[in-house]
């Protein structure tokens, strides 16, 4: 093969090409070289409404039309900029207030690098997606300009430069651009072009290129509501201004360095993995390790080492005089720690005296209590590969508030105290701490160093007062991760544009009914709690001549509407299920769908999944199969009203006749189940009643549960394992399925313990059928409600459900 080399010497666009030369290994052991072209070009436009040589020559799409610039003509401007100011943040910029450029009040106008937004998805996919988000956004005009394919800014790597130190030298290469560029308009008030950075040495060299650069800091100060959004900048950003007294020693011991951690994992000396803090007990936490059948307990502030729970630790283990037992009693650091100053670190006071003297009583008690085949090895951590830090829910302690009377608008340091007990307290710098107090406030961790005690962190906005029901629906939905905005525009340009006047097509020559089966009529009914809007299947029954019978479900054909990998299949993984509150529902996807063409409401045409069996009177399977089609619901049902009608002997119609078809062979189902060793291990589902003007919560009870509730469940797992077994039989190398692994017989010991020593009790765990029936034997007739105590628990010590191909 020849390879041909472009004579650059004679290409007149040569000059707009640049190579990126690097070698790597194949497997063979050869060394490759890769030559990569990048070709830069000279029409990517600035985006600013002020330019119009821009707009003449910027790239057309197909109907020759260029896209609408995104950059204000009239920016706002702040004292240091009266003629208005497009910012450009670097990379340290974002990482360190992403909350600040999330702001309404502020931060519009915004152009974002290339070099940047790259930088930022290695080194922060959450924050990454959340300015992608901004970009998209048409009122906050968030501009990503290609730096890395303009002739202008491109540049390159010189030698012995780090990546780093590059991709700061092409911020400022981009920022010289942009202010000459604009400067060639002759408007009137040319904007001027502000970088917004954190780094001291990029703020220098910019600065000393004439260019306009400013601190985050010096930046939001000279903003209306500067005082405000300065809490909302990352703590290690203010520490310039003083408040805060470090310790004058470190407090914890240094991290490993990250060779030595790995080397020690390889040779089996240190080990690695997720480290859980006790719910309990915030001076206790545990990592699971292969090494060991159980946990490795981590004790104390000292051996915890700045973890934070769901952190990716790596530990060293302690000798074995120093294993312990878990302990039972119950330690919140907001009691053993009140009173304590946000102001100052000393030594002497790393471990207070009322942490040593709780550590100390568990110790000796659980000595005491257990023998030395109980105790469990201790670890210390020695470092941190991977933070799970998020956004925390909380409020601030009022005995730090106290301690540090805030003159005028002065910094002031307090601790926040989380919401998750398993979260330490969080030091926060703030000016507003008269109007937080009382407040359920959403913050961020920002570092956790040597000489701190505690994280610490910013604010990022107020949710509002403490234990009303807004601020705590909010508060409970952050902390769970529950996505509750508004569905974008994006996904709700998905929906059908018919809205609720969309129908099932009447020529079954229509696209819709491509393989679709035709049971309109069926005798189908669905039953569901009471209220139901989402119906999402139906059933029907029918007696065949044969003898045998006939069973469906038919589950809401979703995926007609939801299309792969688009933007409301995108959004329907981000959120993954309805959430169900007191008073609301958060919907996975848009009502349109979720309560209406998605929904198998009676008397109207719907698309559905079906599967059909025909049973004997064993309800055996004689018969199975899978169709698409289109059903009509005869009627909706409460669990109440599918079992009164069941039981009203007076009703002798073809669907009720079904019904009682269905509860029949639902019961013959789940004896099979039963004997076969399944386990019940449900919990009492409760209903929360409401005032009906206020929707404030009055009382709570009990549901009752009907044999219609049971029918159902039986026919959803029925038709699980027969979609499932459909599913590995068609695809036996890819089929995803989902199961519950068998837990470790060690997850059992202590609730087995316990009732073997307090109530003579025997829970067997050798088989799953040795276990239900040992559950079903828990009773105690003084206590009705018992053995369903005995069924949570024994839920907790389960695994969680997890997908296997």
């Amino acid at each position: 093969m020849t390879s041909l080399k472009r004579a650059q010497g004679s290409d007149q666009l040569s000059q707009n090409i640049s190579n990126k030369v690097y070698v790597r290994s194949t497997r063979s052991g050869k060394v490759q070289k890769i030559v990569r072209e990048v070709y830069l070009r000279t029409d990517i436009p600035c985006s600013s409404n002020l330019c119009r040589a821009c707009l003449s020559q910027a790239p057309r799409n197909a109907v020759n039309q260029a896209l609408p610039f995104v950059l204000s003509a009239r920016p706002a401007g702040t004292k240091s900029y009266p003629q208005g100011h497009y910012l450009v943040p670097d990379t340290n910029a974002l990482l360190n207030a992403m909350d600040l450029f999330e702001q309404s009040s502020s931060f519009y106008d915004v152009i974002i690098l290339q070099t940047v937004l790259e930088e930022l998805k290695n080194r922060s996919l959450p924050l990454y997606n959340r300015l992608v988000g901004l970009t998209k956004s048409e009122d906050k005009r968030f501009y990503v300009f290609f730096n890395e394919f303009r002739l202008e800014t491109y540049v390159n790597r010189e030698a012995n430069e780090t990546v780093n130190d590059r991709n700061d030298r092409a911020v400022r290469q981009a920022v010289k651009w942009y202010g000459e560029h604009l400067a060639q308009t002759k408007a009137t008030r040319v904007p001027a072009v502000v970088m917004l950075s954190d780094d001291r040495e990029n703020l220098r060299k910019a600065r000393e290129q004439g260019l306009q650069a400013s601190s985050l800091r010096d930046y939001v100060s000279e903003l209306e509501d500067g005082d405000r959004l300065l809490d909302l900048v990352a703590e290690s950003q203010l520490q310039a201004q003083g408040g805060f007294k470090p310790s004058t020693q470190p407090l914890y011991p240094e991290y490993y360095s990250s060779s030595r951690m790995m080397t020690g994992v390889k040779a089996g000396l240190l080990h690695q993995g997720i480290f859980n803090v006790s719910p309990y007990n915030y001076l206790e936490g545990s990592i699971k390790v292969p090494a060991f059948p159980k946990p490795l307990l981590i004790l104390g502030r000292e051996n915890i080492n700045r973890s934070i729970d769901g952190d990716l630790v790596v530990v060293e283990l302690l000798p074995q005089d120093q294993w312990k037992s878990p302990s039972t009693k119950i330690i919140e650091e907001d009691t053993i720690t009140k009173n304590e100053n946000a102001d100052t670190e000393e030594r002497q006071d790393f471990i207070s005296d009322k942490e040593r003297k709780a550590l100390q009583e568990e110790v000796k008690r659980t000595q005491r209590a257990s023998g030395e085949n109980q105790l469990q090895p201790t670890a210390k951590v020695v470092g941190v590969v991977k933070r799970n830090w998020r956004q925390y829910v909380g409020h601030i302690d009022p005995s730090t508030a106290s301690k540090a009377p805030s003159q005028g608008r002065r910094l002031d340091s307090v601790f926040l105290i989380p919401m998750d007990k398993k979260i330490p307290k969080i030091r926060l710098r703030t000016r507003q701490v008269s109007e937080l107090l009382s407040k359920r406030l959403l913050v961020t961790v920002d570092s956790w160093d040597r000489d701190s005690r505690h994280p610490v962190g910013h604010l990022v906005r107020s949710l509002g007062e403490l234990e009303t029901k807004a601020a705590e629906t909010e508060a409970l939905l952050l902390e769970w991760d529950v996505q509750y905005r508004p569905f974008p525009k994006t996904v709700l340009d998905c929906l059908p544009k018919e809205g609720h006047d969309w129908r099932v097509p009447e020529s079954k020559e229509d696209p819709g009914w491509r393989d679709r089966e035709d049971l309109r009529d069926l005798l189908i009914c669905s039953i569901d709690p009471p209220g139901c809007q989402d119906i999402d299947d139906a059933l029907h029954a029918r007696l065949l001549p044969n003898g045998n019978y006939e069973v469906g479900v038919h589950i809401a054909d979703v995926s007609h509407f939801v299309k792969p990998a688009n933007a409301m299949d995108t959004e329907a993984s981000i959120r993954g299920t309805t959430v169900y509150l007191v008073d609301k529902r958060i919907d996975m996807l848009p009502m349109l769908l979720g309560t209406d063409l998605c929904s198998l409401k009676p008397y109207v045409e719907r698309f559905a999944f079906t599967v059909i069996w025909e049973l004997d009177e064993n309800a055996d399977i004689v018969n199975v199969r899978f169709t698409k089609s289109v059903i009509k619901s005869r009627e909706a049902f409460s669990y109440e009203q599918a079992q009164l009608r069941i039981d009203d002997a007076s009703q002798q119609d073809d669907l009720t006749k079904g019904m009682r078809l269905l509860l029949m062979l639902s019961k013959k189902l789940k004896k099979k189940r039963m004997d076969a060793g399944a386990l019940s291990l449900s919990s009492p589902e409760i209903k929360v009643h409401m005032e009906s003007e206020s929707s404030d919560p009055i009382d709570v009870k009990t549901k009752e549960l009907l044999d219609t509730n049971s029918l159902v469940e039986e026919f959803m797992l029925f038709a699980n394992v027969s979609v499932a077994a459909k599913i590995y039989e068609a695809f036996p190398q890819t089929a995803i399925l989902r199961r519950h692994a068998a837990p470790p017989k060690t997850n059992f010991d202590e609730l087995a313990d316990q009732l073997r020593i307090k109530r003579g009790l025997e829970l067997r765990t050798d088989s799953s059928k040795a276990l239900a029936d040992s559950l079903d034997k828990c009773v105690d007739p003084k206590e009705p409600f018992f053995n369903t105590l005995v069924r949570i628990m024994a839920t907790r010590c389960m695994m969680s459900a997890e997908s296997v191909d």
